[in-house]
């Protein structure tokens, strides 16, 4: 590298250039989240004219051969000549950063599209991207290949990225290709993702597609999206998984997909609006900015309800584009929601009981399902992937909006409402007073005070170690393994726990239930780092907290109830890494050696693997004493085998629990430990047929 820096050394991207140089600024990463994100820039432009009232039928259709095309049945792309450029509007639209009609033109009243950059970037990370607009009794095509104009020869094959491309030189041409019923209108766009840009095992993730296309088809009643994934057809059967969605319910349907728990209250619906106003820059008719005070109005739709469960969930939309990360719209929501439930508990803090305690967010929110859209005219993201919304103006009117809307609903008169009303308010009450028990609970389990304190569990044999980071703690399944394992543990690091029989199942108990409960109380206290939405991993007495249990059914489920403890009020440990499940052997086969050398000792952690071990030896001529050791329980081991097969660190195997999803994992949770019983009842009956028998003490 030279050390001179001067004016020559500076680089001038022009145009899509730019995109392509730099993918991750427009699209979040080259990977299939940002495959994702460019298939998602073509779809909001037909879910915008949707929006705007026009056509109610969208197709997204996952072709065999890499491609995607987004069919809508809207107003059409222009395909007149753009006065500035010269250019149709379709090539407008496809080659020019921030071109569009999403710059208060007043083509839309409220868009997802705000930038102009989405469909031209998509196009410029395309390989081959087609177009054809049916407009004026016409249909319009063109093609472009990684954002160049021009034609591909395809010579009557099906169309290819890989086909001849001649560019056009001086002139480009927007083709009419067919004629259409007069009256008939809209576009279809089907492209293939530049395999240049993506990462080799980029693709598209039919399960988020339909995902999000649920989740579109909820924020617009009455718009149908249709998704076909051909690229399950194979030679022997042409079946096309198809999905369509179509919700004339809005987000109060919405609110009860999103719901698992139990509801308390019926589905509270909140609507209005505020005016606000601010400086945006003008495009005058002679191309200069002129700085004026523009007048918006921002709508507000809101729909929550909160159920017998503690966890939130709340979704945040503007103009239908999700914002998970939130912004001024969701502050505004907490702070109207905040402000309304702390002035009626004061109101009646008396019959509440209440003290002098003030009501949190996190306490108003437990159990919450709730959904907020907000429509605004020329949003303010930050960035183009636009997970956060930075209008001011939004914390205000959805704050007010709120505000007003369940002083009404807290004040009225109906019995229905008092009544609901009451339920809600003695929830939150009851949430505060656990949140400030937990905290209490954690204060106490700080290490020092843990090992300077006599409330540790009597049962718990801790080891000397104070390096958090190389201690261990094994919760073992009852005191016979309890008795092996303090023969084979090294006790400098490893500390020991023992749990009698199956512990509580948090997934149906309350908090108050699960700090009463003795086993799941000593698991916290040891650990030492709280509960809950108090819990401090920092404060954690132990590096790793492994599971010891018996290799049979009994042993899985109860690490199944232990996970449902840690996944529900320890969750930071296993996004951490820091808990595991022990893999203690299964047989121990010992294999008879000739002469004077010792005999070898073989472990196998499966029938499996057993068989396969056997086999091996017959076919080496080796004998083995028989009968094969089989271990039901982990106190039928030996502490020098129980050491050296699960707890010396040199030979043992150990599972890490991940949480890769955590959405899906608590569905799963809430599915096999919840309190519903016929979904789970549905999933074992339907997956009975792929379990062996086999497996069951395997």
């Amino acid at each position: 590298m030279s050390s001179d820096y001067s004016a020559r050394h500076l680089s001038v991207l022009e145009g899509l250039e730019a995109v392509r140089k730099r993918p991750g600024m427009y699209i979040g990463s080259n990977g299939s989240r940002g495959l994702m994100h460019c298939l998602w820039e073509i779809i909001d432009n037909a879910v915008d004219e949707a929006l705007a009232g026009y056509g109610d039928h969208i197709e997204i259709r996952l072709r065999d051969d890499d491609s995607v095309e987004v069919i809508d049945h809207a107003r059409g792309i222009p395909v007149d000549i753009e006065p500035k450029t010269g250019l149709t509007g379709v090539e407008v639209v496809f080659t020019k950063l921030h071109a569009g009609g999403k710059f208060g033109t007043g083509s839309y009243a409220s868009s997802g599209g705000l930038h102009g950059v989405g469909a031209s970037v998509v196009n410029a990370l395309s390989e081959r991207l087609d177009v054809e607009v049916d407009l004026n009794g016409k249909t319009w095509a063109m093609s472009f290949h990684r954002g160049e104009p021009g034609i591909f020869d395809d010579g009557g094959r099906e169309p290819s990225p890989d086909a001849p491309f001649t560019p056009f030189k001086e002139k480009s041409e927007l083709r009419v290709v067919g004629k259409v019923k007069k009256g008939v209108s809209g576009s279809r766009v089907r492209y293939w993702a530049d395999r240049q840009i993506f990462e080799k095992g980029a693709t598209f993730n039919v399960d988020d597609l339909q995902g999000r296309a649920r989740q579109t088809a909820f924020l617009v009643p009455g718009l149908t999206i249709r998704i076909d994934d051909e690229r399950a057809a194979s030679a022997d059967s042409n079946e096309i998984v198809t999905s369509e969605y179509r919700f004339d319910g809005g987000i109060s349907e919405f609110v009860e997909y999103l719901a698992a728990d139990v509801p308390v209250t019926d589905i509270w619906r909140v609507s209005g609006s505020g005016s606000f106003t601010e400086t945006v820059p003008t495009l005058q008719p002679d191309g200069s900015m002129v700085s004026a005070e523009v007048e918006r109005t921002c709508e507000v739709d809101v729909a929550l309800r909160w159920g017998t469960g503690y966890d939130t969930t709340v979704r945040s939309f503007v103009n239908i584009i999700a914002t998970p990360k939130g912004g001024t719209h969701l502050a505004g929501f907490e702070q109207g929601l905040l402000k309304v439930v702390r002035k009626e508990v004061e109101k009646n803090a008396r019959r509440l009981k209440a003290g002098n305690d003030k009501i949190e967010k996190d306490d108003v929110l437990a159990g919450m399902t709730a959904v907020l859209n907000v429509r605004i005219p020329e949003p303010q993201f930050e960035g183009q992937t636009k997970e956060v919304l930075g209008t001011p103006a939004a914390r205000t009117i959805v704050s007010k909006v709120l505000t007003d809307a369940l002083t009404e609903k807290f004040s009225s008169n109906k019995r229905e409402d008092k009544n609901q009303a009451s339920v809600v308010l003695d929830k939150v009450v009851a949430e505060m007073k656990s949140r400030i028990s937990a905290r209490a609970h954690k204060e106490t389990q700080r290490r020092k005070n843990a090992l300077e304190n006599s409330t540790l569990p009597a049962k718990l044999v801790d080891c000397r170690s104070s390096d958090v980071e190389q201690s261990e703690l094994f919760i073992v399944e009852g005191d016979s393994a309890l008795g092996t394992a303090k023969l084979a543990r090294d006790s400098s690091y490893q500390a020991l726990l023992p749990i009698r029989g199956k512990i509580l199942n948090v997934q149906k108990a309350s908090v108050s239930d699960m700090l009463s409960n003795a086993e799941c109380a000593a698991i916290i206290q040891v650990l030492g780092a709280g509960s809950g939405r108090t819990f401090d991993l920092d404060a954690s007495r132990y590096g790793k907290v492994i599971f010891m249990s018996d290799a049979d059914v009994d042993g899985a489920h109860i690490r199944m109830l232990l996970l449902t403890l840690f996944f529900r009020y320890m969750r930071p440990m296993i996004e951490a890494g820091r808990v595991y499940a022990a893999v203690p052997p299964l047989h121990r086969i010992v294999a008879i050696n000739g002469g004077s050398k010792p005999n070898d000792v073989l472990y196998t952690y499966s029938e499996q693997e057993l068989h396969g071990v056997l086999k091996g030896l017959e076919r080496s001529k080796k004998r083995y004493k028989e009968p094969i050791q089989r271990y039901k329980g982990l106190g039928e081991m030996d502490a020098d085998q129980l050491a050296e097969t699960t707890m010396d660190r040199r030979n043992r195997t150990l599972r890490r629990v991940r949480v890769e999803d955590a959405e899906a994992a608590d569905a799963i949770f809430e599915l096999l430990m919840g309190n519903d019983v016929p979904p789970r009842k549905e999933f074992i009956v339907d997956n009975s047929r792929n379990l062996s028998q086999d497996r069951i003490d395997a």
